[in-house]
């Protein structure tokens, strides 16, 4: 193998690797900083430098990958696009995704309509909400659904990832009509604490509760 390529031992089975949320939560921080290094021509980086640019210690990126495989060449770093594809692979952004959002308002609309999920592998293929005014009308050339139509539609359509956009009062009984009808990852924009069963991955995104974590800092 050419001085400076990838080495790894990573047999592409995240299930036999027990690596905590944490660490899963840091790789797609990697895959930014790495494709843009790559777009600006960088062939070789090191964990120095890739801490530079993360905020975070060398040794604590070694022991991210180190879950992963044995990556880069000592003395000489990572090599910076084989590395991106491999982080790529790990996390499954290596293929397409089709997702689907529930709840119409003024957010799910402003999340539909949001063009940074498509380049990425993120396709919302479909919308619905419980409104019958809103049932049957498009939305950035994506037709609304009736609730009801939850289950066929997943199935037909292949989506594996949920987006909830309801309100609070609704957001429990939509995330289980979800993962009913097969949904396997969630991501919550309702202010709620939504309880799923141990298979489902839930994500909680809250600009609210992050505000307002904020405020301790600026109070002090």
């Amino acid at each position: 193998m050419a001085t400076g390529s990838l080495i790894t031992t990573y047999d592409g089975d995240p299930d036999n690797l027990d690596v905590p949320d944490v660490v899963v939560e840091r790789l797609p921080l990697y895959v930014r900083v790495l494709t843009n290094l790559a777009s600006d021509g960088t062939d070789m980086v090191s964990s120095e430098q890739l801490g530079d640019q993360l905020h975070m210690t060398p040794a604590q990126i070694r022991k991210d990958l180190s879950y992963f495989g044995r990556f880069g060449k000592q003395g000489r770093g990572y090599n910076v696009v084989a590395l991106v594809a491999q982080l790529k692979g790990i996390l499954g952004l290596d293929r397409s995704w089709n997702a689907c959002i529930v709840g119409m308002g003024r957010l799910g609309r402003a999340i539909i309509s949001y063009p940074g999920f498509a380049p990425e592998g993120f396709k919302i293929v479909a919308a619905f909400d419980a409104d019958d005014g809103l049932v049957g009308t498009n939305v950035d050339g994506t037709r609304v659904r009736s609730l009801s139509q939850i289950n066929h539609t997943v199935s037909e359509d292949g989506i594996s990832i949920g987006i909830v956009a309801v309100p609070a009062s609704a957001a429990q009984a939509v995330i289980d009509a979800l993962v009913d009808a097969g949904i396997g990852a969630i991501l919550n924009y309702a202010p709620v604490t939504a309880h799923v069963p141990d298979h489902v991955k839930i994500k909680n995104i809250d600009p609210v509760m992050s505000l307002q974590s904020m405020t301790y800092y600026l109070k002090r």
